[in-house]
């Protein structure tokens, strides 16, 4: 891997983890859980970087918190508007 394909966004695994952990039994199909990935990251502002080790290694306990209840809160708003989209 090049030192420019290292960089990425913070957020992305973050995301995916939690959908992977609380959502996969949500009745979406894969397409539904990708586009509620994508929905989620749009609703977070991007913070790149290069290693996740660093990024983890200089936060407080409550940046740790912050970041999961952030992820938490796109994630719930992107499932509800997928929900809401399937309903009309």
């Amino acid at each position: 891997m090049s030192t420019l394909e290292s960089v990425h966004n913070f957020y992305e695994r973050k995301v995916f983890d939690h959908i992977n952990e609380n959502y996969l039994k949500s009745g979406l199909d894969e397409e539904q859980l990708a586009d509620l990935a994508c929905m989620a990251l749009n609703r977070i502002p991007p913070r790149y970087i290069r290693y996740d080790i660093d990024m983890s290694f200089y936060m407080s306990g409550q940046e740790h918190l912050e970041v999961d209840d952030t992820v938490a809160k796109a994630v719930k708003k992107a499932f509800k508007k997928i929900r809401k989209l399937d309903d009309v």
